[in-house]
């Protein structure tokens, strides 16, 4: 203590809370203000990597309109038509093994695929990952509703299992969208 100073509850207790509440509520409002000056460029950017990644798997589309549907799966979380007739995208959230798993597939007006992609996984790596590797992805391409002739990765069906049940739901949502034209 330094000479002459007089403890006091006041000194003791309500100064050092009234400081630390006052460095709390300025970080608080510099946090505040920090995100309010990054959000639309973190939106922004978030828009021009979703647009980036329907333009990668169709890219023959001139452009792209979100579909508002009813009724479709649980794994569909936006649908997309080209404004060049030349397909659809579906935006796919599953859960493998390792948890969620965001996926986009491109199906063409003729009800086949036209590509599929990871965005998102974490999945164990070595094993479930391999749903975002060659030889699992393009197996995809061409196929119709039936899928027949892909085949899940051995030693990790979890994983491939429910990539292959959300593709199965973007066909689902696909006659759904297609019915409503």
């Amino acid at each position: 203590r330094c000479k002459g100073m007089k403890s006091s509850a006041k000194n003791d207790f309500v100064m050092p809370i009234a400081v630390l509440t006052m460095i709390c509520l300025v970080i608080t409002a510099l946090l505040a203000l920090t995100n309010s000056a990054t959000e639309p460029v973190i939106t922004k950017a978030a828009l021009e990597r979703a647009e980036a990644a329907r333009s990668e798997i169709i890219p023959e589309a001139e452009g792209f309109e979100l579909v508002e549907a009813e009724a479709l799966p649980s794994t569909v979380t936006e649908v997309y038509r080209t404004t060049n007739e030349v397909g659809y995208i579906f935006m796919l959230t599953t859960i493998g093994y390792g948890g969620e798993m965001d996926l986009i597939c491109g199906i063409d007006e003729d009800g086949r695929i036209i590509a599929v992609k990871t965005l998102a996984h974490s999945e164990t790596k070595g094993m479930g990952s391999k749903t975002t590797e060659e030889p699992f992805r393009s197996q995809f391409i061409g196929k119709d509703a039936s899928l027949e002739g892909v085949n899940a990765i051995t030693g990790a069906t979890i994983s491939s299992k429910a990539y292959l049940g959300a593709i199965a739901d973007a066909f689902t949502a696909y006659e759904i969208v297609k019915g409503e034209e």
